[in-house]
């Protein structure tokens, strides 16, 4: 209705079938991703994934690579074991970002102690509750609607009723949903 007339003809800007690039005056000169990029997309990627800064990624990196275990499934589980994380992965918070704000202004309670650090690393055992404030409470009840779709995590255990999750056991490799290679990421923070 508002395009001109030259947009029933085939040279139509707003639909060229026949221009299938990006655009720009040199679209064919697009270089291809080095091996540098490839592994800092991949390192990227999981800090945004799980809200962290550069800073806390080293330092957790550094706690990975004094572990036993292989060190890129070090990391993803010390990442997913965050209090934040956690909280979110029980449905008591809408996302990772809420949940962080809701820890720092005191909402929830790691075994009957107030723990307001988001990056508070929970252990097997654990109980997560929400305080019993009415501000508490309400929040997490709308969370819980809000999340009732999202599947349940194999290694938490969580009473709706009681707004409250156990840590039944640690979380391991396949616990982690998002698509990374971890072994990219040892060899980008290890250089």
């Amino acid at each position: 209705m508002l395009k001109g007339a030259r947009c029933e003809t085939a040279k139509c800007p707003m639909e060229r079938q026949w221009r299938n690039f990006p655009p720009g005056m040199h679209p064919y000169r697009r270089a291809k991703g080095t091996e540098y990029a490839k592994r800092l997309r991949e390192k990227q990627k999981v800090k945004r994934y799980y809200g962290v800064l550069e800073a806390q990624f080293r330092r957790v990196f550094a706690q990975a690579q004094r572990s036993t275990q292989n060190t890129g499934v070090a990391l993803l589980t010390l990442l997913e074991r965050r209090l934040d994380n956690v909280v979110f992965k029980m449905g008591l918070a809408a996302s990772r970002k809420s949940a962080r704000q809701a820890i720092l202004h005191g909402h929830f309670e790691v075994n009957g102690v107030t723990v307001d650090r988001p990056s508070y690393c929970v252990r097997q055992g654990d109980r997560v509750t929400v305080k019993s404030r009415e501000a508490s409470q309400k929040l997490a009840k709308a969370a819980l609607e809000a999340s009732a779709s999202r599947p349940p995590q194999g290694w938490l255990q969580v009473n709706l009723e009681q707004m409250q999750g156990l840590v039944v056991a640690l979380p391991s490799r396949e616990d982690v949903q998002i698509p990374v290679e971890e072994n990219l990421i040892v060899e980008f923070c290890s250089r």
